[in-house]
């Protein structure tokens, strides 16, 4: 049906915020380190994990064990959400000023404006809250659990067992690598700031995090992009009060800044896939409306499973996605494209 537009009204979206650190970097160090069904899927060779694991102190190890059980890895990243925090020493002398209810409720995860009130009594030992609390993320596999504990540890031993993993952690696995790393973050925070000045937030959360199209939603007015090299090419993404979150995979330019004319993994994978004439009828016949693969094979008049192949192909190119059966363009990450060239072309 034809819509008649008399309004002036622009469609609302969110502002994108983008924040680098070491400590951020910290604590999603111990978190991978501690997530035994994902390590064997990070670029980290797991060679390279179980060398670490060898190297640290025993008291650090018993730290990580605990971390493991309890999932306390969350607590560290919604503490550091908190407030901006530039040192470690900034952010243990807030972790000391803390009243016991405060720390329950920041390290409750936030699941939606409806269920603060929830959130708030639960952190202040209601049971009933607890549980609900629990029910309504019983399909998270761990989130139910990890409540309870929070909700029913000692906190003064929580508050020095954080402590104690994210000071370990620090000294013996960010500082020997302080300087690399801080000048990783800082390139790539960099390189997300100057595209922010060509691409609209949509377009940015999408090329900054190779892919991921995330469209306004009730409640959530900040994207925040905090650039992470511990996890790639995993995206981690998470929520707080407001905020989307998003610690995304630095980019390949970032870690070998020497090579000046290394260009973006998405870059050349998005002109490999365009670069048939195959693929670009299909991106042409995709841009009208979401098609099956059926429609698409006839439309084409290909075969099936050669069909499939080239669109397997957008796919990893972040180009397509695939929802309730049906491919879809993914307008944006066309449309900035020729963005992400010129920012490629005129990096010196």
């Amino acid at each position: 049906m034809d819509v008649l537009h008399m309004t002036s009204r622009k469609r609302e979206t969110y502002e994108v915020r983008i924040e680098s650190s070491l400590l951020w970097e910290c604590a999603l160090g111990i978190a991978a380190v501690t997530n035994t069904r994902l390590i064997d899927t990070l670029e980290k060779p797991k060679a390279s994990w179980d060398k670490l694991k060898k190297s640290i102190s025993r008291p650090l190890i018993r730290d990580l064990k605990f971390v493991e059980k309890n999932n306390t890895w969350k607590s560290l990243l919604l503490l550091l959400h908190q407030r901006e925090f530039g040192t470690l020493q900034e952010f243990s002398s807030y972790m000391d000023d803390l009243e016991d209810e405060e720390v329950k409720y920041h390290c409750i995860p936030y699941i939606g404006p409806k269920y603060q009130q929830l959130r708030k009594l639960a952190s202040k030992g209601d049971v009933a809250s607890r549980n609900k609390l629990k029910e309504q993320t019983d399909d998270n596999p761990y989130y139910p659990g990890y409540i309870e504990f929070i909700c029913t540890t000692n906190v003064q031993n929580l508050k020095k067992h954080l402590m104690n993993v994210m000071t370990r952690w620090y000294k013996e696995v960010i500082l020997p690598e302080q300087e690399t790393l801080s000048g990783i973050l800082t390139r790539d925070r960099q390189s997300k700031v100057e595209m922010s000045k060509k691409l609209n937030p949509e377009a940015l959360v999408e090329w900054a995090t190779g892919g991921i199209n995330y469209l306004p939603e009730p409640a959530v007015h900040t994207v925040l992009l905090i650039p992470q090299s511990i996890y790639r090419p995993w995206n981690v993404e998470g929520d707080v009060e407001g905020v989307k979150v998003f610690y995304y995979p630095v980019a390949n330019e970032s870690i070998y800044p020497e090579d000046k004319n290394m260009p973006s993994y998405f870059l050349v994978q998005k002109h490999k896939a365009l670069g048939d004439e195959a693929r670009l009828r299909m991106v042409k016949f995709l841009k009208d409306s979401e098609r099956t693969l059926q429609e698409i094979t006839n439309e084409l008049d290909m075969g099936k499973s050669t069909v499939h192949h080239h669109l397997k192909i957008l796919r990893s190119a972040r180009l397509v996605e695939i929802r309730d059966g049906k491919y879809r363009l993914k307008e944006n990450a066309v449309q900035s494209l020729s963005n992400e060239l010129n920012h490629y072309l005129s990096e010196e």
